[in-house]
């Protein structure tokens, strides 16, 4: 088969050429007027910065009620606290200590007033308790007053029951024990407790911050900065700090029995969330989140240990 050879004349070239030409030049103009009909694309949303939570502002000395059933009542005795409150020299836990505010909330939910104790409705109230305990009922609050309501708190503790008898309880195995969510870890530290105390603190915290929306505006109120800790580490802080059997350290804790917890109730400033200062437990005894617990944990079966208003105890199991 022949192939054929097509010759072109110069003015046909020409002529092809000018074609192809106009041809990309309408085909170009097709592109444009439908990419200018084209709706332009949205703008892409610039990234918000997330601002933390605010912190809440500093907890007051809540204001004293004077009227009504609180303004009913001794007012000599009224007097009397009201003087003592910041000023009675005594020792209600082996240290030295100046006043008694920072125990007034755990014993004004044992006297069952919500009067505030420099009011004489709180004086009646404890003039009332003082009678059924066979007491001075004169509506004072003194060191032998708090040393029965220390007694009846702290035997409500099973840890505190069994010291008493002697008895230092075992640790529990590591199976035994279930590890807290990250987030329920202050600052995310590892917590580990028992599972029923886990379970009873996860009531408790979820209760609180639905109850009071001051507690829930600081992620960190009521996260656990210490859970279970076993004998040999509780060994090993006593050798390091050289201070066990004391208010603050003791050879047989009972962090050991994965029944206790320290709560973050709030902290003054310059002091830790567990400074046993008497400024740092004093803020701490007006915070929304510890005041809370005072008047709802024994609903979830918790109870407090009274000098540090951070450790409670859950009771629904033995130790």
């Amino acid at each position: 088969m022949r192939c054929r050879r097509v010759r072109f004349k110069p003015s046909e070239a020409l002529r092809f050429l000018g074609g192809l030409a106009a041809a990309a030049i309408v085909l170009g103009l097709v592109v444009l007027r439908v990419t200018s009909c084209a709706p332009a694309p949205p703008p892409r949303p610039r990234p918000v910065p997330i601002a933390p939570p605010a912190a809440p502002p500093p907890p007051v000395a809540p204001p004293v009620e004077t009227t009504g059933a609180c303004g009913q009542g001794p007012a000599e005795a009224a007097r009397a606290n009201t003087a003592a409150l910041e000023t009675l020299t005594w020792r209600p836990f082996g240290r030295a200590e100046a006043g008694w505010e920072t125990y007034a909330p755990l014993i004004a939910r044992e006297l069952r007033t919500s009067c505030a104790p420099q009011t004489p409705g709180f004086a009646a109230a404890l003039a009332a308790w003082a009678g059924a305990q066979r007491l001075p009922a004169d509506g004072v609050m003194t060191e032998a007053a708090f040393a029965r309501l220390k007694g009846l708190i702290q035997m409500r503790r099973p840890f505190v029951r069994l010291s008493a008898q002697g008895v230092c309880p075992a640790a529990p195995a590591a199976g035994q024990l279930a590890s807290a969510a990250v987030a329920e870890g202050y600052a995310g530290k590892a917590i580990q407790l028992r599972p029923g105390a886990l379970a009873a603190y996860r009531r408790m915290a979820a209760a609180a911050r639905t109850e009071d929306p001051r507690i829930a505006a600081d992620p960190r109120n009521l996260t656990i900065f210490s859970g279970f800790r076993s004998p040999e580490s509780d060994a090993a802080r006593c050798a390091k700090e050289g201070n066990c059997n004391g208010v603050v350290r003791a050879t047989c804790s009972p962090h050991r029995t994965g029944l206790a917890m320290d709560l973050y109730v709030g902290q003054a400033p310059g002091f830790g969330p567990d400074s046993s200062a008497d400024a740092n437990r004093l803020f701490m005894s007006r915070t929304p989140a510890y005041r809370w617990l005072v008047a709802n944990a024994d609903r979830f079966g918790f109870v407090p240990y009274p000098f540090e208003p951070w450790h409670w105890e859950w009771t629904g199991e033995a130790p």
